[in-house]
């Protein structure tokens, strides 16, 4: 497979990772599928914007580069149209470590805060984080902690879970397009010469 075919499929296969990734940080917004009275009480996580930021907006960046990699009508330098697009190859190399670092900062807020748990309110009528390092994940028994919002603890383990697995496809996929790149700017783009992207 051409360098620049590679880079068109791992660009199409981020995009639906990307709008999953947003939409599953947007309904972390709603803890239990429901609307919250105070933003105080959604769990501080939430905030960062790991799948908006980290797995959505610096992910489109590469994906428009891959896609246009395809495209790639570049004139070249000094009268050598492979070089054009060995820099182009270059570049994507680039924009995937952009990416990577993206789908990494998401990966590590999904998984601190499934570490953590959710912010909810307590036994004791106070709003906070009742579980310690992990503890909930293995005893279901302790998610009576929480006493609202209601399915707070299945509903925020379960969509980051979902953001950190996008994450890691999203690295998967930024590192295939580092190694492509890579291959691309040393042999070309068909590494038998340089025919059409």
């Amino acid at each position: 497979m051409c360098t620049g075919r590679c880079a068109k499929c791992v660009g199409g296969t981020l995009i639906p990772l990307i709008v999953f990734g947003i939409l599953a940080n947007i309904l972390l917004f709603f803890p239990g599928g429901k609307v919250i009275d105070n933003n105080e009480h959604l769990s501080e996580e939430v905030w960062y914007f790991g799948g908006i930021l980290g797995s959505g907006f610096l992910m489109i960046f590469p994906v428009l580069v891959f896609l246009g990699l395809k495209n790639n009508d570049c004139c070249g330098c000094c009268g050598n149209e492979s070089c054009g697009k060995r820099f182009a190859m270059f570049s994507s190399t680039i924009f995937a470590v952009i990416g990577f670092l993206g789908a990494g900062y998401s990966f590590i807020i999904s998984a601190i805060s499934i570490n953590k748990g959710p912010k909810c309110l307590m036994e004791n009528s106070t709003w906070g984080y009742p579980f310690h390092s992990g503890d909930y994940l293995n005893v279901e028994a302790l998610w009576s902690k929480c006493q609202e919002p209601k399915n707070v603890v299945p509903w925020n383990l379960t969509l980051f879970s979902i953001l950190l697995i996008i994450a890691v496809f999203q690295m998967l996929l930024c590192t295939i397009q580092v190694v492509n790149g890579f291959l691309g700017t040393l042999c070309g783009d068909c590494c038998g010469g340089d025919g059409p992207v």
